[in-house]
């Protein structure tokens, strides 16, 4: 039987085109191999957000093609051909993201189906992530215009499934035990704006392709529901009173980008300090115990340290949960590139450093004022008898904290536990079952 090795690189978005990739695969017959030595072909699902993630893929490729030969290349660097031929000539085939058809065509050239899709009456679906957790995607592409930001570009503009589509989905997961539902986008706070948030039937009933709607219907799920990529507009609050009802997870990743307000216009982007910490005081008041994730760029073009000092500034009065920051990076084809006066790179390592530092002492803060507290834990591992490692509403997986907690010792993974927090650190909670 045909075996096929994959690399998926980047972002959950591109997580879910791989998990697509692989079970239409699976349906036509193919196998996946854990090593390149075994696969009689490899795919490359890239990512070309920033500099350093370009580097990453075409090393990527550049190791499967020595170790394999054979390689088809997909994903967000495949929308830029050019970059991928120029430094590896030799590769089979160059797709862009979400483009399974090709990606299967590329294939099919080199290795033919082992069987017909059209015998199998339920083709496989394919997961990446544990079977409790899973990544519900609502739209593809961006109508923003961020001129640090090359996505639209990549990965094309807004494009938004119908609800009904999105919550069988959501539906089917739930069945075959998923516990977490992580909705991605680039902007979900935009999701269904381009389908004029149309109406779809699901069973009986229709639901407008509107993040409120569609989180009503989601809730009836009983499962946890975790938001991602959400813009500061105004009408995020509409969404607050589901999370202080509990059919949403009081968590926000909401992707500030800086503080300042003259380089929050030059990268195009909404607000400022004071506008910023209003829209934060808002929710709050809404939901106290909201989660607040977010990520910055530090050392963009023009940024002075006043600038920066504001951005540590404003971080101490937010008193954001979790915090990411990435050093500006100049992509082929991104406007900022064109800004003057570019911050040389030892500065934009020692503000990164810097704000980190900064950011650390607020983390610890923010996570002893848990300690003595219950939280609900959905477990993700069990390394040890009477020890579990899972994740509060505070906690996206991969990005955010962990919660260990001593056990009783009959818990399983996917199971949602009550442990009593005993201390803190600057990233994680420990505490016993409760």
């Amino acid at each position: 039987m045909a075996k096929i090795g994959f690399v998926s690189l980047g972002c959950p978005k591109a997580l879910v085109d791989s998990e697509q990739i692989l079970s239409r695969l699976k349906a036509l017959g193919y196998e996946t191999s854990p090593t390149y030595e075994e696969a009689e072909l490899v795919i490359v699902n890239t990512c070309g957000f920033i500099t350093p993630a370009i580097e990453e893929s075409l090393a990527a490729i550049g190791e499967a093609l020595k170790a394999n030969g054979k390689v088809v290349v997909t994903g967000c660097l495949g929308a830029r051909p050019e970059v991928i031929q120029e430094a590896h000539p030799e590769v089979l085939a160059v797709t862009g993201p979400g483009e399974v058809e090709r990606v299967l065509e590329a294939v099919q050239a080199v290795l033919p189906a082992p069987r017909d899709p059209f015998l199998d009456l339920i083709p496989p679906q394919v997961k990446l992530t544990p079977r409790h957790y899973a990544y519900l995607k609502l739209s593809e592409g961006c109508d923003h215009k961020c001129s640090f930001c090359v996505i639209p570009k990549l990965r094309g503009r807004l494009r938004s499934r119908d609800a009904a589509e999105v919550l069988a989905e959501a539906y089917r997961l739930a069945a075959t035990g998923t516990k977490e539902l992580l909705l991605i986008a680039q902007d979900l706070s935009a999701y269904g704006v381009d389908l004029g948030h149309r109406e779809s039937f699901f069973g009986d009933r229709l639901v407008r392709a509107h993040l409120k709607d569609l989180l009503e219907n989601l809730a009836e799920l009983k499962v946890w529901i975790r938001l991602h990529y959400v813009y500061p507009y105004p009408h995020v609050r509409d969404l607050l009173p589901l999370m202080a009802e509990g059919k949403v997870l009081p968590y926000l990743d909401v992707p500030l980008q800086h503080a300042s307000e003259r380089i929050l216009r030059l990268m195009r982007r909404p607000g400022g300090y004071q506008s910023h910490l209003k829209t934060l005081k808002a929710w709050r008041e809404v939901v106290p115990d909201l989660a607040i994730r977010s990520t910055f760029i530090v050392g963009f073009p023009g940024e002075t340290e006043e600038d920066f000092q504001t951005l540590l500034d404003f971080l101490e009065e937010a008193e954001l949960d979790r915090v990411g920051a990435f050093p500006y990076s100049p992509v082929e084809g991104a406007e900022a590139n064109l800004l003057p006066d570019p911050v040389p790179e030892e500065v934009k390592e020692e503000r990164l450093f810097r704000l980190m530092e900064h950011q650390a002492r607020i983390s610890l803060r923010k996570n002893q004022g848990f300690v003595g507290r219950v939280l609900e834990v959905l477990v993700d591992e069990l390394p040890e008898p009477g020890l579990a490692v899972g994740r509060s509403y505070r906690d996206a997986p991969g990005i955010d904290g962990l919660v260990y907690v001593e056990t009783d010792g009959t818990v399983r993974v996917g199971e949602r536990i009550r442990a009593r927090i005993t201390r803190a650190d600057t990233h994680d909670l420990f505490g016993v079952q409760a």
